[in-house]
C-alpha cells in the first residue's frame, strides 16, 4: 500500500539532503530536537529514531518499502513519535546509538533503527528492517506492534532494559584506560605489532583484508606504507602495493570518470557499492601519492591525479568547498549510471569497440546483472592504459555519453571534517606530485573552511548547506582541520598555516579534553545527550582521538612546542591503553606514534615530512 504523498512533513524545512528526502513521507517525521521529545512525553509514546545519510542505498530501500507505505506510516504515527537524523550532521547522536545497536545485536550499519523512551533512553535497536517478516528478519510492522503493546502493558520492562543499556554506555567511557608501559622505549614493539596484524588478514590473491564485502581502509594502507618507509621491510610495501593496484584494476574504481566507490561487494574488487564518498577519495588520494613518493611508479601518480581531478570536476563547490557524496542509485536502480551494455559500447565506439572491450573486460553476458562494470582485473597490460591515446579517446566518448544519463543525486552539504581531509589530500599531492595546481586547490579549500566553518571565537561548525552554517563542531572537525593545516604548511612553509594549526590544537584541549583520558567527541558547550561519546577506534574514517594523536605529533615536529609533544605522547599513551593491546585498530594514531618517537626524521630541510 504505497502512498504517493503530496503533503510535506516537518522535514521540508531542513537543510540536510537526507532529511529532505523524507519530507514527503506519510510518516509524521520530526527533526531531532525538543519538540519531538516534549510531544513524546506529553502523549506517553516511545520515540522511533531512524538514522542514515542521503547516499545510503539501504536507507533508500527502507524508505521505499516502509516510510513511503501508508500502512507502516499509520502504525508509526499512531503509536510513536518519529525522529529522523542525518548521521553526517550529527555524528554524536549516531555514535551513541550505533554503540547501542552493536552491543544489542553484534553488528551495525545504516539505516540505524532505534526505539527509545521520551527521555531518549534506547531499549530496541536494529539496522535495515523489511516491511514484513522475511528471511528470518522481523519486519517493521510486527516490531512496532510488539513494542506498542509492551509499552502500554509492561512499560517498566522496556525502561529497565533502557537503563541497563545506559549504564553500560557510561561504564564503557569510564573504563577506557591509559598505557602502563614506557612508549619511549617500547614504541618499536607497538608499531611492529600494529603493522604485523595486517599480514595474516591480507588477501594474497586479490589484495585487501578479509573477504566480502571489502573496504579500501586507506588509513591501514597509510600505516603499512609508512612502516615500510621506517623499517625497509618489503613485506609491508608488498601488501600495500598489491591492494592499491588491485583496487584500481577492479570496478570499485571508476575507469571513466575517476574516483573510488565506497566498497566492493565481492573479494575481487569487481562489483562496488556504487556510492562515492568524499572521505574515501581524499584518503585514497593520499595513499597513492605516498606510494608514488616511495616507489616512483608513475601508475600511482596517475591514479592519485585521477582521484583529485574527479573531486575537482564533480565534488567542488563554486565557493571552494567540497560536497559530501554521490549516490549509488539512479532511476531506482543501483549502479545504472555506471554500467554499459556491449551494444552501447559498439554504438558509441565503432571500430574501437572490440579493442576497448578486450581492455576493460566487457562481454555479451556482462558481469553485473547483464551489464558491464568496466575493470582491468584480467588485463595484464593495465599499467600502459593511462598513456594509451586510443583508450583515452574511448574513455572520453563514454564519459560524455554517461553525462547525458539521469544525473546522480549529489549530497551537497559541505562537512568541516571531510573538507579538511580533501584539503590535506590536495596539499599532500601538491607536494609529492609537484603539482602546484593541487596546492592552490588546497589553499582554496582551507580558505573556504576558514570563512564558513571557523567561528569568530576560534570554534568550528559542522557543515554548510545552501549557504547556511549549522552545528557545533565535533572533535573530528578540529583534528582533521589541524592536520590539513599541517599539510599545507609542509608544502607552502607559510607560518600563517602553522599559527592556525596551533590555535586549533589549543581549542581541542579546551573544548574536548577528558583529563588524562583522551577527548570526547562533543564540545563541552554542545548538546547534552544521554552520554558523552568518546570515539577511539578507526572505522570508515579515522576517529577523532586517533586523528588528534597524528595531528599533535605532526605539530610537535613542526613547531618544537613542548606542550604539543607532551599532548601527543599523552594522547598516544591513552589510545594504546584504550585499545588493550590491539594498536592496529587505530592506525592513524600509529602514524602519530611513528612521527613522535621514531629516530628517523620525518622532516626535510624545509620542514616537510618525507611522505
Amino acid at each position: 500500500m504505497t502512498n504517493n504523498n503530496t503533503v510535506s512533513n516537518r522535514l521540508i524545512n531542513e537543510k540536510s539532503p537526507y532529511l529532505r528526502q523524507h519530507a514527503y513521507n506519510p510518516v509524521d517525521w520530526y527533526p531531532w530536537g525538543d519538540e519531538a521529545f516534549e510531544k513524546a512525553k506529553a502523549e506517553d509514546k516511545p520515540v522511533f529514531l531512524s538514522i542514515g545519510y542521503s547516499t545510503c542505498h539501504w536507507c533508500h530501500v527502507m524508505e521505499h518499502e516502509s516510510f513511503e507505505d501508508s500502512e507502516v506510516a499509520a502504525a508509526l504515527n499512531e503509536g510513536f513519535v518519529c525522529v529522523k537524523v542525518d548521521k553526517e550532521e550529527r555524528p554524536d547522536i549516531d555514535s551513541i546509538y550505533m554503540k547501542v545497536c552493536q552491543g544489542l545485536t553484534g553488528s551495525g550499519g545504516w539505516p540505524l533503527t532505534i526505539i527509545m523512551s521520551p527521555e531518549a533512553v534506547p531499549f530496541y535497536a536494529a539496522t535495515y528492517l523489511p516491511k514484513h517478516d522475511r528471511y528470518g528478519i522481523r519486519g517493521i510492522l510486527s516490531i512496532l506492534e510488539a513494542v506498542e503493546f509492551t509499552w502500554k502493558n509492561s512499560k517498566e520492562a522496556l525502561l529497565e532494559t533502557g537503563h541497563r543499556i545506559l549504564a553500560a554506555l557510561k561504564k564503557e567511557t569510564l573504563s577506557q584506560g591509559t598505557y602502563v608501559g614506557q612508549l619511549q622505549d617500547e614504541f618499536a614493539d607497538v608499531l611492529k605489532q600494529a603493522a604485523e596484524a595486517f599480514i595474516p588478514m591480507f588477501d594474497k590473491k586479490n589484495g585487501g583484508f578479509g573477504g566480502r564485502p571489502k573496504f579500501p581502509s586507506p588509513q591501514n594502507l597509510m600505516l603499512l606504507l609508512r612502516y615500510y618507509d621506517l623499517t625497509g621491510d618489503e613485506r609491508f610495501l608488498h601488501v600495500a602495493e598489491k591492494t592499491l593496484i588491485q583496487m584500481y584494476r577492479g570496478g570499485i574504481f571508476d575507469h571513466i570518470g575517476g574516483g573510488f566507490s565506497r566498497y566492493s561487494t565481492d573479494e575481487r574488487w569487481l562489483a562496488p557499492h556504487f556510492e562515492k564518498m568524499l572521505y574515501d577519495n581524499a584518503l585514497l588520494a593520499i595513499c597513492y601519492a605516498e606510494a608514488f613518493a616511495l616507489t616512483k611508479k608513475e601508475l600511482y601518480k596517475n591514479i592519485c591525479s585521477s582521484i583529485l581531478e574527479y573531486l575537482i570536476s564533480e565534488m567542488s563547490s563554486s565557493e571552494g568547498g567540497f560536497y559530501s557524496a554521490q549516490d549509488a542509485d539512479s532511476e531506482g536502480e543501483e549502479g545504472k549510471y555506471y554500467v554499459f551494455s556491449i551494444r552501447e559500447i559498439h554504438d558509441l565506439l565503432g571500430d574501437d569497440a572490440v579493442y576497448f572491450c578486450a581492455q576493460y573486460g566487457i562481454s555479451n553476458e556482462g558481469n553485473f546483472e547483464g551489464k558491464n562494470i568496466l575493470n582491468l582485473l584480467d588485463n595484464d597490460s593495465f599499467e600502459a592504459l593511462f598513456d594509451d591515446e586510443r583508450a583515452e579517446r574511448c574513455r572520453q566518448k563514454l564519459l560524455e555519453y554517461r553525462r547525458g544519463r539521469m544525473k546522480l543525486h549529489k549530497d551537497e552539504k559541505q562537512l568541516a571534517s571531510w573538507n579538511a581531509m580533501a584539503v590535506a589530500a590536495f596539499a599532500k599531492a601538491g607536494r609529492l606530485l609537484e603539482k602546484n595546481e593541487y596546492t592552490e586547490r588546497a589553499k582554496e579549500g582551507a580558505a573556504f573552511i576558514e570563512k564558513h566553518l571557523v567561528t569568530e571565537d576560534g570554534g568550528m561548525h559542522v557543515r554548510v548547506m545552501d549557504k547556511e552554517t549549522a552545528g557545533i563542531g565535533h572533535l573530528d572537525d578540529y583534528a582533521f582541520y589541524g592536520w590539513a593545516l599541517a599539510e599545507l604548511y609542509d608544502v607552502t612553509v607559510d607560518d600563517a598555516y602553522l599559527d592556525k594549526a596551533v590555535a586549533i590544537f589549543k581549542e581541542i584541549k579546551n573544548r574536548f579534553a577528558d583529563g588524562s583520558k583522551g577527548f570526547f567527541l562533543t564540545d563541552k558547550d554542545g548538546e547534552k545527550l544521554i552520554s558523552r561519546p568518546k570515539e577511539i577506534y578507526d572505522g570508515a574514517v579515522p576517529s577523532g582521538n586517533s586523528a588528534a594523536a597524528f595531528f599533535f605529533a605532526r605539530l610537535a615536529k613542526q613547531t618544537r612546542l613542548p606542550e604539543a609533544e607532551e599532548a601527543a605522547k599523552k594522547q598516544i599513551e591513552f589510545i594504546c591503553g584504550a585499545t588493550r593491546g590491539f594498536p592496529e585498530t587505530c592506525p592513524f594514531a600509529m602514524l602519530g606514534l611513528m612521527t613522535i618517537y621514531s629516530s628517523k626524521s620525518y622532516l626535510c630541510e624545509n620542514g616537510a615530512c618525507s611522505i
